[in-house]
């Protein structure tokens, strides 16, 4: 008899950075609604980070609240990679950017659930 492991579901969460307040929660969901998630940051170039228990933690939150203060290093250390990547350099803290253009960020990782 074989058994068969079905992947877990998927989930992602955005994060918006303004350079002025801490990140805030911007989308989040699982499964089919994540891939979608995952499209538009795919469409719109924004920075894809992978860590599934990162992504549960921040699925906690309600949409448009700030994230943890205890997850501001860990986020800022993530952003900050993702800009030099990008060749941009992180603003001081407390300016916005002059451009208008905020950090978008999305995190992805399996789900919680496990089906067997």
């Amino acid at each position: 008899m074989s058994t068969s492991k079905h992947q877990a579901p998927r989930q992602a969460i955005a994060l918006r950075y303004d350079g002025r307040t801490a990140p805030n929660l911007t989308a989040k969901g699982d499964d089919e609604l994540a891939e979608a998630i995952l499209a538009i940051a795919r469409e719109y170039e924004v920075p894809i980070y992978e860590n599934a228990e990162l992504v549960k933690l921040l699925a906690r939150l309600e949409l448009g609240e700030a994230i943890p203060e205890a997850l501001y290093r860990t986020i800022a250390e993530i952003i900050a990679f993702a800009w030099h990547l990008r060749g941009k350099c992180p603003l001081p803290r407390g300016t916005a950017s002059d451009t208008g253009e905020d950090g978008l960020l999305c995190l992805a990782g399996p789900g919680g659930r496990k089906d067997v």
